[in-house]
């Protein structure tokens, strides 16, 4: 080689050990030059800031609604207006059997701690939730999606309505057409109101082959408590001439003795309106009705140790020592208003919602 001829450059070795001339490697350098401009320009920031935007309105943040929702409302809603009872309840059924509640928007909270203690037993896979609105319709399935339907019409359920109160009449008394839609499907169903918390399997108490189970709504006095081996015979009226069955926790076989009872009871409320003059709630409608089949449906009155009412477990703690270990269930009644019963759970340890929300199918709330 002269000494007047020039040294060619060496060729780059690029990513992944390929040759590259110095002339390739210059022109993709390029692009990058270009992207940094661009990016730093005018319409560059521009489109960035549009880009944020977009992500903001249209992708939901951990426990959000995507800010789309305000602007379509029926958008994220739409998907879930057509799911049907049959359709949920064949997604969610485990062995033929669902375990059901209804809820509307302001009690998901309680919907969350009901939930956290059915997971600890490992069934919430066979969960089906009732929205009462489309706030809770949308909000529970974009969590986890397919474990809740709304059965049209959906009445009004923007407030936490408290017990006796009309809201609450309209909502309670949808849930024998519920558990009725249920039945005529082929599927046996466990009814617990969201203020229920699970201390054990409840399923392992429904014993024999009955048509409608239940529990006793009493409260602590003494003449009430039951003992042990008490009878699963519907229980006698009291002094007002009626039986004070619980409607908070009900187990259903696909019979048609418990059909029968879902029909009673949808016809007594029917006859049981509510009113200013005379408020009620589904309750007695169902007393009413388990009353008057009696002699065609087959009940069982489910023991009263592991399946107290509020009035005797939040009351009566000598009761609770006794039968330790024997609950199944803990029913927080006879107490009005949802932050009340918030705090009842608190005190009692079984407010789940706020440190146990990654046990929960639907995360914090």
């Amino acid at each position: 080689m002269s000494l007047n001829q020039r040294q060619q450059p060496l060729p780059t070795v690029a990513k992944h050990g390929l040759l590259m001339s110095s002339r390739a490697s210059f022109s993709a350098a390029q692009p990058q030059g270009i992207v940094y401009s661009f990016l730093f320009s005018r319409s560059g920031l521009l489109s960035v800031l549009a880009l944020f935007l977009l992500l903001v309105v249209f992708v939901p943040l951990p426990g959000r609604r995507p800010m789309s929702a305000l602007f379509y409302d029926d958008g994220p809603v739409s998907r879930w207006k057509d799911y049907t009872v049959a359709r949920a309840a064949g997604f969610a059924a485990r062995n033929d059997t669902l375990i059901v509640t209804s809820v509307s928007e302001p009690f998901l909270p309680m919907l969350n701690n009901w939930l956290i203690s059915i997971a600890r037993k490992k069934r919430q896979d066979q969960v089906l939730i009732f929205a009462e609105d489309y706030a809770t319709l949308y909000e529970i399935n974009r969590r986890w999606p397919g474990h809740a339907v709304l059965v049209q019409p959906a009445p009004d359920s923007n407030a936490a309505h408290d017990y006796g109160s009309r809201g609450f009449f309209n909502i309670t008394s949808r849930r024998p057409r519920h558990l009725l839609d249920i039945l005529e499907l082929g599927y046996s169903v466990m009814y617990n109101d969201v203020d229920i918390v699970w201390v054990a399997d409840p399923f392992r108490y429904l014993e024999g082959d009955h048509d409608v189970y239940f529990a006793d709504d009493e409260v602590a006095v003494s003449t009430t408590v039951k003992p042990l081996n008490h009878s699963h015979d519907l229980p006698p009226p009291g002094a007002n001439g009626k039986t004070y069955v619980c409607s908070c926790m009900i187990f259903l076989r696909p019979t048609r003795g418990a059909k029968k009872a879902m029909s009673s009871w949808i016809e007594e409320i029917q006859n049981q309106p509510w009113s200013d003059n005379k408020p009620t709630h589904d309750q007695p409608a169902f007393n009413s009705a388990l009353n008057k089949t009696a002699g065609e449906v087959d009940l069982y009155l489910l023991p009263q140790a592991a399946f107290p009412s509020g009035g005797l477990y939040f009351r009566n703690g000598d009761w609770v020592e006794r039968t330790r270990g024997l609950h199944a269930i803990v029913h927080n009644n006879y107490i009005v208003g949802l932050q009340n019963k918030i705090q009842r759970f608190k005190d009692y340890g079984l407010w789940l919602a706020d440190n146990h929300t990654d046990e929960s199918p639907l995360g914090q709330i």
